[in-house]
């Protein structure tokens, strides 16, 4: 069945049906309306929300107000060139290892939220974000899965020219501008999915379809990206993890197509959700 974890003005719900369950009111204080609260306690919210129903008096669900699903995590991962045709788009060789990058957790904004652009070389690249439900540090691949408390949808706009502004390039600033990480619109358990290693995945700009694939288009897959950063890092309830961007993005296509004011990128995985986030000028 799986649950749906959303910050609704910055107090944590849960997302059943179009309704919206306050998660302090309704457990009577057992849990805690801090979004980042329900990540330290994962398994057992999961086992308690599983059977919450609505009461008919909570209020509709109205993805316009909420906030990001996971609000202040103490890391934000980026992998570069994980995506089979986008490294053959880009005319690289498969990395033989993740490419890591940080983004700062300023950048993150809500599933509706404006993004402000900061200059005329901006990129969009729809991700798939992997949230982390339970520390851990030298995680094996066959148990990286049980370190997830859920998926959400993730956006990882890129100023190309702050990127690339130096030899050898510096990603995170260029990712990192306020409002250049969109995710949403909720934390969705892994048991919500038939198949977690293998969901459609794409991105509309002023609906133009630029980006079509599925997450088994990816070099490391969730569990070997699990795998690979808590050898180096201890991975603490609340991380992200945003795992790369197929093939499509505006930096590789002829002509290139970048974001400008009135775009709105619209961001979609099977199973876990919707972005849609209108650009303005900075």
């Amino acid at each position: 069945m799986g649950i749906r974890l959303v910050n609704a003005a910055g107090r944590a719900a849960l997302a059943v049906g179009d309704r919206v369950i306050d998660l302090e009111r309704r457990s009577e204080r057992a849990f805690s309306s801090d979004p980042m609260a329900a990540f330290e306690r994962w398994d057992e919210l999961r086992d308690w929300a599983e059977a919450i129903e609505p009461t008919g008096s909570e209020p509709p669900l109205d993805e316009a107000t909420l906030g990001p699903c996971v609000a202040r995590p103490s890391k934000i991962f980026g992998v570069g060139l994980n995506y089979r045709e986008h490294a053959r788009e880009a005319g690289l060789d498969l990395p033989k290892q993740p490419m890591i990058f940080a983004k700062f957790p300023n950048c993150l904004a809500g599933p509706r939220a404006e993004v402000v652009l900061t200059g005329d070389q901006v990129d969009y690249e729809a991700e798939l974000v992997v949230v982390i439900g339970r520390r851990g540090r030298g995680i094996g691949q066959a148990r990286a899965l049980e370190h997830v408390a859920g998926y959400c949808v993730g956006q990882d706009i890129s100023d190309r020219a702050l990127q690339f502004a130096g030899r050898p390039p510096q990603f995170s600033l260029g990712k990192s501008a306020d409002t250049y990480g969109p995710i949403g619109p909720a934390v969705v358990s892994l048991d919500s999915f038939p198949d977690p290693d293998d969901l459609a995945i794409g991105c509309e700009v002023s609906g133009e379809t630029l980006q079509d694939d599925r997450t088994s288009g990816m070099i490391f897959s969730v569990s070997e990206l699990l795998e690979y950063l808590s050898r180096y890092c201890t991975l603490e309830p609340g991380d992200l993890v945003f795992t790369g961007t197929p093939a499509g993005v505006g930096s590789v296509r002829d002509p290139r197509r970048y974001l400008k004011p009135g775009d709105v990128v619209t961001s979609t995985i099977e199973g876990v959700g919707t972005l849609r986030n209108r650009c303005l000028g900075g």
